[in-house]
């Protein structure tokens, strides 16, 4: 997993906001587990059919993506490319 990557999850707040991604606006909640070890990231578009589910785990030695029932490139692209309003 990339810095870049780990950056803008980091920059998705905790808790549940809004978010714009390819001319859709989603309903955003990250969840923080295990002293913040452990992410949970779920989004659903209003309006719209798509769902992305993921969760994060940070070792001593990586950060390991679970993406859940679906690709790897699908969540990454949402995570980087999400832009959280107000």
């Amino acid at each position: 997993m990339t810095p870049a990557f780990l950056a803008a999850l980091d920059a998705i707040p905790t808790g549940t906001s809004r978010g714009r991604y390819n001319d859709q606006t989603y309903v955003v909640s990250k969840t923080d587990f295990a002293d913040g070890k452990s992410v949970k990231l779920v989004a659903e578009a209003l309006g719209g059919t798509d769902y992305i589910s993921l969760n994060v785990y940070l070792t001593r030695q990586q950060a390991l993506l679970k993406p859940c029932e679906m690709t790897a490139a699908k969540v990454i692209a949402f995570v980087t490319g999400v832009k959280i309003e107000g």
